[in-house]
């Protein structure tokens, strides 16, 4: 596979993070896993490496190379701690990619050096209490009077927020007293009105920052409008296009690091005096995981290209998302299995895979919002009756 979408850059970049996650990652995974700490040493590691800018333009601190490219590092950060991927992934693909796509010259000079260098987090809020899979129903309010907006309102899930230097977010743009739309908007962190709860406690991601974000009578200047106004609702839905393959490569990653575990473990375990993978119940477990995993692999790698040559690919990433995460939480649900009791165990590091396995297929869209997805662009092309 790697032969079909891989270039030479490519690989040598997942070489560095393959022995980045190895050396620097994998040996806090687990201590981060249970005392719910943010690993701010190695996100400034990351950022140093290049890992937070990786397909933004260099005019923009970026190291230019694509979001195959991305995908292959969320990938093999997955692989040892999925909590230290979701962050870089939603950094990226959520909190910086709209500046990227949708912003000014002056946006993009602002945020995007200090972002794709590290020096800067940023996140992404669009989910409401009441405006989930019904991302149309935001309740978040922004009130242009003159040259200022006046913003009411709150998000939940945002990722990252604790941390952020820069939040994006979606709210209804209200003008004259009239609605205009869903639009975009920037905020930066210690802006009056901004504030947060602690952080949620989470079933998995737990080393990952999770906050409500609220919006008290919050004031910021007009030229905090992200994009066209009149576009804002295209503007997060295409965001979140490319947010699925990411999360594609974070599923797969996350199915293939407890795969790799469970491979392990069979071939060091021994019953009635041969390894347990020369049992057939186990061997055919290994086997399907694996055609799965290669399956998602190929989903992921083939929507990450098309976005890269600017084709259509919304019903691909829908396509990449759903089957990966729904093979993650599969194979991480048979990887515990392979391992028997030890596999509920904390130290055999299978359960912590499996913690964080579910919400992928909740978060950048359920699978149910994904199968809506795919069938409706399935069905674009079908002849009128």
């Amino acid at each position: 596979m790697e032969r079909i979408y891989f270039t030479e850059e490519h690989k040598m970049l997942q070489e560095m993070v393959r022995d980045f996650a190895k050396n620097e990652v994998a040996p806090i995974a687990r201590e981060i896993d249970e005392t719910g700490r943010f690993p701010h040493e190695t996100v400034k590691k990351m950022g140093e490496l290049g890992l937070m800018g990786i397909p933004w333009p260099e005019a923009y601190g970026g190291t230019g190379m694509d979001i195959t490219a991305q995908c292959i590092a969320i990938e093999e950060l997955a692989k040892v701690c999925v909590s230290t991927a979701v962050t870089m992934m939603a950094h990226t693909s959520l909190g910086s990619a709209p500046i990227f796509m949708f912003g000014t010259e002056d946006q993009k000079h602002k945020y995007l050096p200090k972002l794709s260098s590290g020096e800067m987090l940023g996140a992404f809020g669009l989910t409401e209490p009441s405006a989930g899979s019904d991302a149309g129903n935001t309740q978040t309010r922004a009130v242009l009077s003159g040259n200022e907006i006046t913003v009411n309102g709150q998000k939940v899930f945002c990722t990252n927020a604790g941390h952020a230097g820069v939040i994006v977010f979606t709210a209804v743009l209200v003008e004259d007293g009239e609605e205009k739309g869903i639009s975009a908007f920037l905020v930066n962190a210690g802006t009056d009105g901004l504030r947060m709860d602690p952080p949620e406690k989470k079933m998995g991601w737990k080393a990952s920052d999770t906050r409500t974000v609220y919006f008290d009578n919050m004031r910021i200047p007009k030229e905090n409008i992200l994009g066209n106004p009149s576009n804002g609702f295209k503007q997060f839905l295409k965001t979140l296009t490319g947010g699925r393959i990411t999360i594609g490569a974070l599923a797969l990653g996350t199915a293939q690091g407890a795969y790799e575990l469970a491979l392990k473990y069979s071939a060091e375990r021994s019953a009635f005096g041969k390894p347990i993978h020369k049992f057939q119940g186990i061997s055919f477990k290994l086997a399907d995981m694996a055609t799965r995993i290669q399956a998602s692999r190929h989903l992921v790698y083939h929507a990450a290209w098309l976005k890269d040559h600017n084709l259509p690919v919304i019903k691909e990433a829908a396509m990449a998302k759903l089957f990966a995460s729904e093979t993650a939480m599969w194979v991480t649900t048979e990887a515990i299995q392979v391992l028997g009791g030890y596999g509920y165990i904390k130290e055999y590091d299978v359960e912590r895979f499996f913690r964080d396995a579910k919400v992928l297929e909740i978060g950048e869209g359920t699978s149910e919002v994904q199968r809506i997805i795919i069938s409706r662009e399935l069905i674009k092309g079908l002849p009128a009756i």
